[in-house]
């Protein structure tokens, strides 16, 4: 593809695929022309940038479709004092765009090889305000925390207790909750100490994090 494809690509993504979604706050709308998602995506894949599907970006894993992406940042009203805690880099592009409106990205994978993948990304877009750092976030990640919003980009049957501790007052959570055939997505506001709201946005399907916390099952 041209460069000239790639614009008109992205044009369509953001009309077709992403305004339609009620994605319409203009600065998140703005930030998808500012965030080239065709070098994020490998290689085998750039021609596939732009449309509407999960992208595989290796050890099963795969890039979140552009929707979502795109409604998230826009759900979570990222600040620019905001620190923000991201569970899964992947490709680092859903970092990248989060980098853009926060304070400061703190990002984690556990995979070595993705992590990689994702810090070469990132690398090569200057994100200077980006903490990469390859480890389990599943259950949260204490080092840096609280963080003013936290984003996991794999499901989880239930948000655990843990990752709720590390918000800070006001904080935003946005998690896929669930079993398959049926997830729910959802932002958690901590709105006092030890006080949360959630609310539901949609259904959808995302793959489990690794280590995704599980409930009690009963046994008999």
């Amino acid at each position: 593809m041209t460069s000239m494809d790639f614009e008109q690509a992205r044009y369509n993504m953001v009309e077709q695929q992403i305004r339609p979604w009620d994605v319409l706050d203009q600065d998140v709308l703005d930030l998808l022309y500012v965030v080239p998602r065709e070098e994020f995506v490998p290689e085998a894949f750039k021609v596939l940038a732009f449309t509407d599907m999960e992208i595989p970006i290796g050890e099963g894993e795969k890039m979140w479709a552009p929707r979502l992406e795109a409604r998230v940042l826009q759900e979570l009203a990222v600040k620019k004092s905001d620190r923000v805690l991201e569970v899964g880099t992947g490709s680092a592009y859903l970092c990248a765009l989060l980098a853009h409106r926060a304070a400061h990205v703190y990002s984690v994978e556990i995979r070595p090889a993705l992590a990689a993948f994702g810090k070469a990304n990132a690398a090569r877009h200057g994100l200077d305000n980006v903490t990469l750092a390859v480890g389990d976030g599943a259950r949260g990640y204490s080092q840096w925390a609280p963080y003013d919003v936290i984003v996991l980009t794999g499901s989880t049957p239930l948000v655990p207790q843990s990752l709720l501790d590390q918000l800070a007052p006001g904080g935003r959570l946005f998690a896929v909750t669930g079993d398959a055939p049926i997830m729910a997505a959802r932002i958690v506001t901590c709105v006092a100490p030890g006080a949360y709201r959630t609310a539901e946005l949609f259904e959808t399907l995302l793959t489990p994090l690794v280590n995704a916390a599980q409930p009690s099952r009963f046994k008999f």
